[in-house]
């Protein structure tokens, strides 16, 4: 099959590890012609560009900026970037026929990509849903419900599902809210398909995590509960300032906390300020570093804020499971990352601002390093079962082949 790929996550090296690159590493392994539309930010001075890599095409196409901007860059950005692929699709890409259209969300704004698409190779179109939009918005107070800007994007929102052939949803919860929320879908096309990436089969030695740990001045006889990722609204940052702030006396436990996002600055002012000594802060680091300092962690935490309404599934998670990390879920009450957790034996569930409830998990799992073990062992044979790429591509091949 010829199989286009779009998203507005940048991607320069299909190498790169991710939920994304794994499973289009996936189609090409299995025999399948890949063609990846991604966008380069403005901020990166790049003009859109065409290339073969790895044995996968890759289309980038200057856009403005999506990740790490403001507000109105943003929604113009979105607003633009439908017509800004379709273009260079029609440029570079206008003598492929293509057999299936895969897209995530973010954005909704790809329904006249997706349609010409359609229209001119008969194509199937699968969305990958990994964002609610505008709901999410309005749960954190950045949209007024039912107000112009509102209407608008729930048409795009609307559009999109109507234009895909089928539509993957991160978790059980993701797609019962889909479903009650959108009774105009038809039920056949929506199931689960998860997260996913393509585990690693090499492990760090216990040497190398020590001079990790020396590296970043992390002390090797505490528990050390690592917070990686995004660091913006979403993630309520504020619950996770309250954690650490609550056990600044606490010498059993120490706390990473690794990533960018808007609510970075904010996060690194309160730092500044109150010089936790049992906590660090560091800004975004490249994947390969990244992954080995989580890895060289005890204890994972995901932290959302509890307004939200709709069901948010972090991928995050994966990579704390992947190295056999126990999580501990800070979130809203309609996600069900936590219960999956609960439920599978890898983790705990704490509804966002239940600063005791959360504290008495972290002092469990101080105290209990060979439950930190178990728990992780429990959470990796779940990540082989559950979300690796062969189960979702697995996934996508069986709806084609159904219908």
């Amino acid at each position: 099959m010829n199989v286009l790929f779009l998203t507005i996550y940048r991607i320069n090296n299909l190498s790169e590890r991710g939920i994304y690159t794994d499973l289009m590493r996936k189609f090409r392994d299995e025999g399948h012609k890949v063609f990846i539309v991604t966008p380069s930010e403005r901020r990166y001075k790049q003009k859109t560009a065409f290339k073969e890599q790895e044995g996968i095409s890759l289309l980038k196409v200057y856009t403005l900026n999506f990740q790490k901007t403001n507000v109105i860059e943003k929604g113009i950005g979105t607003l633009l970037i439908e017509y800004q692929f379709l273009d260079a699709i029609k440029k570079y890409l206008s003598e492929i026929k293509f057999d299936v259209i895969i897209y995530s969300t973010p954005p909704i704004t790809f329904t006249r990509v997706i349609k010409f698409i359609k229209r001119k190779s008969s194509a199937d179109s699968y969305l990958l849903l990994k964002d609610i939009f505008p709901q999410n918005a309005v749960d954190l107070g950045l949209m007024k419900k039912n107000g112009l800007i509102h209407a608008f994007f729930s048409s795009k929102e609307r559009s999109l599902y109507a234009v895909s052939d089928y539509i993957g949803c991160m978790s059980k919860a993701n797609l019962d809210y889909l479903s009650i929320n959108n009774p105009q879908i038809n039920t056949d096309k929506m199931h689960v398909n998860p997260n996913s990436i393509e585990p690693v089969n090499s492990f760090l030695s216990h040497d190398q995590k020590v001079n990790i740990r020396k590296q970043y001045a992390i002390p090797l006889n505490n528990t050390t509960f690592v917070y990686g990722g995004n660091i913006g609204k979403p993630q309520g940052i504020h619950f996770l300032i309250e954690v650490i702030e609550s056990n600044k006396l606490n010498d059993k436990c120490f706390f990473v906390v690794v990533g960018d996002g808007t609510e970075f600055n904010r996060l690194n002012s309160w730092f500044k300020m109150n010089k936790p000594v049992n906590a660090i802060l560091l800004s975004g680091l490249p994947k390969q570093e990244y992954d080995n300092l989580v890895q060289s962690c005890d204890v994972g935490m995901i932290f959302l804020d509890k307004r939200f309404t709709i069901p948010n599934y972090p991928s995050r998670l994966l990579s704390y499971l992947e190295y056999k990390m126990p999580v501990i879920t800070g979130t809203d009450g309609t996600t069900d990352i936590g219960k999956d957790a609960e439920e599978n034996g890898y983790g705990f569930y704490c509804e966002s601002g239940n600063l005791k409830l959360m504290n008495s998990q972290i002092t469990f799992l101080s105290k209990n390093p060979d439950v930190i073990q178990m728990m992780g062992n429990k959470g990796y044979n779940y990540l082989l079962k559950n979300f690796s790429v062969e189960n979702s591509y697995a996934i996508i091949m069986n709806q084609l082949k159904t219908n």
